[in-house]
């Protein structure tokens, strides 16, 4: 897997190329300015970017514009963002074009090594990685519609889980129940949310966090 590395703070940039390389991934590029960025993934032929959301010159949001940028060149993409804080404005963007290869971890997830290098690696595969406080502010402001209230606390949790890009094998080991409870758990979601299963995970994730961050 060909990784570019989109930030600013030289120590985590550095970070994060030594971890991915330690897991035996090539990083073709670490840069730390968004026009930097932009020609790295412009030339690098990488599978995935990882990209901070405030880059220089002017520290607001160009690490993103670069990301929808690129994803506009070549649809889907894949691009892991990286976040200080919870932005739930910033998620909905990457999401609005429907496609897989989307990721958006709070930088804090990196601590945990195993599960950022599983992150990278499912965005690279075409899937989707939210962060956990990112599904979590965004049922909550969901929370009192009609549809969303009709979830039992078990539906909620696998939808969690479905949102942080955990697969079904995944959610049922987390749980403690078999996949087929699982796979029962996701058709009453479903079927509560009014959302038609198309077999692609990926788009059943996409589809579920459209809903619920809609206003």
């Amino acid at each position: 897997m060909r990784v570019v590395i989109g930030e600013d703070q030289a120590l985590l940039r550095d970070g994060l190329a030594r971890i991915l390389t330690a897991y035996g991934e090539t990083v073709v590029a670490a840069v730390g300015t968004a026009p930097e960025l932009r020609e790295a993934i412009a030339s690098s032929e990488a599978d995935v970017a990882i990209v901070d959301v405030r880059m220089p010159p002017s520290f607001t949001d160009e690490g993103l514009r670069v990301a929808t940028q690129a994803r506009s060149r070549v649809p889907g993409f894949p691009i892991l963002v990286l976040s200080q804080h919870v932005e739930v404005l910033y998620a909905r963007e990457l999401l609005s074009d429907g496609r897989g290869g989307l990721g958006y971890l709070l930088k804090d997830r990196v601590a945990d090594v195993a599960r950022f290098v599983e992150a990278v690696r499912i965005v690279a595969g075409g899937g989707t990685v939210l962060d956990p406080d990112v599904v979590a502010d965004l049922l909550t402001r969901r929370g009192r519609e009609e549809s969303i209230a009709r979830l039992t606390p078990r539906e909620r949790e696998v939808l969690r889980l479905m949102a942080e890009g955990r697969a079904n094998a995944g959610i049922a080991s987390r749980l403690g129940v078999t996949e087929k409870a699982v796979n029962k758990h996701i058709n009453n979601i479903f079927g509560k949310l009014g959302l038609v299963q198309d077999g692609d995970d990926n788009r059943r994730v996409l589809a579920v966090l459209n809903y619920l961050e809609s206003p």
